[in-house]
């Protein structure tokens, strides 16, 4: 079987490559840096013609944190909706026998507090991921339209917000965990008296580690074909200011923490009901939040 990671040089395209080669696996590997841009028809027609795999690991995306999306919002809508198009089609025309897709958990209603599959078209999404959660929702928009009409196979899960090592640690580009161990790692380098930290710190977040979502990726090869969205998730949260305690405390600043209700907090509530993916997968993550956290800030801090 020719296994095919698109952005594999992306935070999570890096593990699940990591993951198949443990596994015995030889991937074939290809991302923007690598010379393939997926926003362009005839360049990604051209490589699944010439490499013809028998699965695709979909990793790529254009994306960042809620002021990468308040920024760049038509960016986010071009360049994923190109890619969407260009690799489902890409991929039917080559004979690809299964897509493994995944999407962001931003996808659910803004009022939902417990994601369940069977909610996920009940409601608008919030503002501040209303673009990129639209982008992931029409890609599986495009799986259900390809598997009607021409029998292209894709498996489409729902993964929580995802941390861990080689994550993007920029202002812009990170997620809520990966902004503030950076904030948080040069606080206590600098001295600083406090961490700035964006809105009221009530929001409450369920985080997936990397790996699990790797692992869940790979796993996914092998269940049987469902147009029906699966969740990967185990409907447990942490609030943005438990959050920075904990980072505080693993990272060993001693300043403070200060605030800034003026700016805006997302969704107030996300956590995920995977029943249905631990039932499909016959797994579920494992990494635990604090031990995820730890490994996080010590790549961080002997990376940067």
């Amino acid at each position: 079987m020719k296994i095919l990671v698109t952005g594999a040089t992306g935070f999570l395209g890096k593990r699940v490559v990591k993951q198949l080669r443990e596994h015995g696996e030889n991937p074939v590997l290809t991302s923007l840096s690598l010379g393939v841009d997926l926003r362009d028809y005839r360049q990604t027609s051209d490589f699944f013609q010439a490499e013809r795999p028998d699965v695709v690991l979909n990793c790529a995306s254009f994306v960042g944190g809620i002021q990468f999306g308040y920024k760049y919002p038509a960016d986010l809508f071009e360049n994923n909706l190109l890619m969407n198009v260009n690799l489902l089609r890409a991929a039917r025309e080559a004979g690809v026998k299964r897509i493994v897709n995944p999407i962001s958990n931003c996808v659910y209603p803004a009022r939902a507090m417990l994601f369940k599959e069977e909610e996920i078209w009940d409601g608008p999404m919030h503002e501040s991921v209303l673009v990129y959660g639209f982008a992931r929702k029409a890609f599986w928009v495009g799986s259900w339209a390809n598997q009607r009409q021409h029998g292209l196979d894709v498996v489409n899960i729902v993964l929580s917000n995802m941390y861990g090592p080689e994550d993007h640690f920029e202002e812009e580009r990170s997620h809520a965990l990966g902004a503030l161990i950076m904030k948080f790692v040069q606080a206590k380098r600098s001295n600083a008296p406090y961490v700035h930290v964006w809105g009221t710190g009530k929001p409450v977040r369920e985080w997936l580690h990397v790996d699990d979502g790797a692992a869940a990726m790979i796993r996914s090869m092998n269940i049987a074909p469902t147009t029906d969205f699966i969740n990967i998730g185990v409907a447990s949260g942490v609030s943005i200011l438990e959050m920075c305690q904990l980072i505080k405390e693993l990272t060993g600043y001693t300043g403070g923490i200060q605030l800034d209700p003026t700016k805006p907090d997302g969704a107030p509530y996300k956590t995920v009901d995977g029943t249905r993916g631990a039932q499909l997968l016959c797994w579920q993550p494992a990494i635990p939040f604090r031990e995820g956290v730890q490994e996080t800030i010590r790549w961080y801090e002997a990376n940067y």
